[in-house]
């Protein structure tokens, strides 16, 4: 199918992995970094028009150096001007970098473009503030209504601690904000801050998982469930839920990573009995009050078990029953599954002959997924699962990067690829129009 640029600068266009086009449709949001690596060095969020391919400034960092402050993988609320992107601490320099527990979700609304408001609060030292966070949030979601944020997290206080007395371990979790209310801190200054959304962690992690349960030491790259939630075996409809990648320990002590999910109540802002919302300064955040952690597979049997290939956010249906995810098949070969959200057998979509590369995504109406494979951009259709190859397969320097993403009608898909020679390759954004 045809492809078109829409970028042309020479630097860095950088696409996130989710709602990078406007809730019209009309204007698709990046960071400049030329590398995914370069979050702490890179310096502004623009926005580009699909049509015209002008390009506007939203925000830039002052006093940007290698060390930071940083910006990068910005989203577009879906019925809104309001963007959230990562940002690194204020105060970062040489001695205190841009790192992944030094950063916060930024937001800006569009139609005001340069100012930032903190999406959650930060405290790190006592007292500390239920609602509020202690260290670092990224790969930052909203949910089909605009209202909810999704997003990773790493944590500062249990960081030093580690660090200090290696008793405990900076676990990477996932977590969940809303703008409940405002979470206000006594003491504001560059670490500590407040924020316009009340944030929790959804996911509960411990250092030393006992082997063969579902104990987990690390959750990530989450996403929401559907555009209304799922509809539980037992039929009740739950209407947020969040489907991670959780790092479990097998039988004989290895690493596999399977898929949870992790219910959320009505009301998040109340804590278990003696596990404060905010945690201690000697203990990590703690899950609210009658959420609960579900595990939907169980892959150890497999010659190749769990999550396999390229890093990647799961994705749903949008009905939610279906979790998408990728893992190898026998033969080694990266394929895209699918498991049902309210538990079920795993079936596998795909029969490609090259491994998947990067990041998949659904169409709106849930009919196609695109994935990256052979250095070329794929559709798969849901149902009968017959693939079609859309873009032709490339050198390894142009090859899409990171995944091809819809826009809202479901008649555009816009990715990055590499354009130029030499020391002079830039990630520029393309698009295709069905």
């Amino acid at each position: 199918m045809k492809e078109t640029q829409i970028t042309s600068g020479t630097y860095g266009h950088t696409l996130n992995a989710t709602q990078i086009f406007s809730f019209d449709d009309q204007w698709i949001v990046y960071d400049t970094r030329n590398d995914d690596t370069h979050i702490g060095r890179t310096g502004a969020i623009e926005r580009v028009h699909v049509e015209t391919g002008e390009v506007q400034k939203l925000y830039a960092t002052e006093n940007q150096t290698l060390y930071g402050p940083g910006v990068g993988a910005v989203a577009w609320n879906p019925v809104n001007s309001n963007i959230i992107f990562i940002h690194g601490l204020q105060n970062c320099d040489s001695i205190r970098p841009y790192s992944m527990t030094r950063r916060f979700g930024a937001i800006v609304d569009t139609e005001k473009p340069g100012v930032i408001s903190h999406a959650e609060a930060r405290s790190i030292k006592e007292p500390l503030v239920a609602g509020g966070l202690r260290g670092g949030t990224h790969a930052h979601s909203w949910s089909a209504d605009g209202e909810w944020i999704s997003f990773t997290y790493n944590d500062f206080v249990i960081e030093q601690l580690e660090k200090s007395t290696g008793g405990v371990k900076d676990l990477r979790t996932i977590g969940v904000m809303a703008p409940v209310s405002m979470v206000n801190v006594g003491h504001e200054d560059n670490e500590n801050f407040s924020g316009k959304y009340f944030a929790v962690v959804t996911a509960t992690v411990t250092e030393h998982p006992e082997p063969g349960n579902d104990e987990i030491e690390r959750a990530f790259d989450e996403c929401w469930i559907g555009t209304n939630g799922y509809q539980k075996s037992n039929g009740h409809h739950q209407r947020r839920a969040v489907a991670f990648q959780g790092t479990v320990r097998r039988t004989d002590g290895t690493q596999v990573t399977e898929i949870f999910v992790s219910d959320i109540p009505d009301d998040f802002t109340k804590a278990e009995e003696g596990k404060p919302l905010e945690g201690t300064l000697s203990s990590r955040p703690n899950v609210p009050a009658g959420l609960t952690q579900t595990r939907l597979t169980f892959t150890e049997g497999n010659k190749y078990a769990g999550i396999q290939g390229p890093r990647v956010r799961l994705r749903t249906s949008p009905d939610g029953s279906k979790i998408y995810f990728p893992m190898k098949d026998d033969n080694g070969i990266v394929q895209l599954y699918a498991v049902p959200t309210a538990g079920g057998k795993i079936a596998q979509l795909t029969q490609l002959k090259y491994s998947i590369q990067a990041q998949f995504n659904v169409s709106p109406d849930g009919k196609h997924l695109s994935v990256v494979a052979d250095n070329s951009i794929w559709l798969i259709d849901s149902f009968s699962n017959v693939q079609e190859r859309i873009t032709a397969g490339v050198h390894n320097d142009y090859a899409p990067v990171g995944g091809a993403i819809w826009n809202k009608q479901g008649n555009v898909l816009a990715f990055n690829r590499y354009v130029g020679s030499g020391d002079d390759l830039f990630l520029q954004i393309f698009k295709i129009e069905f």
